[in-house]
C-alpha cells in the first residue's frame, strides 16, 4: 500500500473535481480482470481517447476491497451531464460499459451514470 501520496498534474489553469464511487462484484478473480481491464497495457485507448475528448484533464480510480472510488479533475466550465451524454456516444463506449459490467455490482444495463454514484464533499481543508 502506497503511504507517500500520488502527484497530481498541474494544468495552470483553475479546476474542478467529482469524485465517484461504486463496488465491484466481491469476487477476487473478477477483481483481478477489472484490475487488469485497467492497466496500461489492456486499457481500450478509444476508452481513453473519449475520456479526454470530452474535456476531463484526469480522472484515477482508487480500489480498496470491492469498493471503487473515482477522481475526476476538469476545466472550471466542464458540464458533467453535458460531458456524460457525448461521451456515451463515442467509439467504443457502449461496448466498453457491456465489457466492464460484468465486473460490477449493478444491473447489466445500466448506464455509467448509473453505475457510478456520484459522492458529495463534505469536508476539505485548502
Amino acid at each position: 500500500m502506497k503511504t507517500t501520496g500520488y502527484r497530481s498534474k498541474e494544468y495552470g489553469q483553475p479546476t474542478k473535481r467529482f469524485v465517484q464511487t461504486m463496488e465491484l462484484k466481491d469476487d477476487c478473480e473478477l477483481i483481478k480482470e477489472y484490475r487488469k481491464a485497467h492497466d496500461k497495457e489492456h486499457f481500450w485507448k478509444e476508452i481513453e481517447e473519449g475520456i479526454k475528448k470530452v474535456g476531463i484533464l484526469e480522472m484515477e480510480i482508487y480500489i480498496l476491497g470491492n469498493r471503487l472510488v473515482m477522481i475526476v479533475d476538469a476545466p472550471l466550465d466542464f458540464d458533467w451531464d453535458t460531458a456524460m451524454e457525448r461521451l456515451a456516444t463515442l467509439p467504443r463506449q457502449e461496448e466498453w460499459e457491456r465489457h466492464v459490467a460484468m465486473f460490477q455490482d449493478c444491473s447489466a444495463d445500466a448506464t455509467s451514470d448509473q453505475k457510478w454514484q456520484m459522492m458529495e464533499r463534505m469536508f476539505y481543508l485548502y
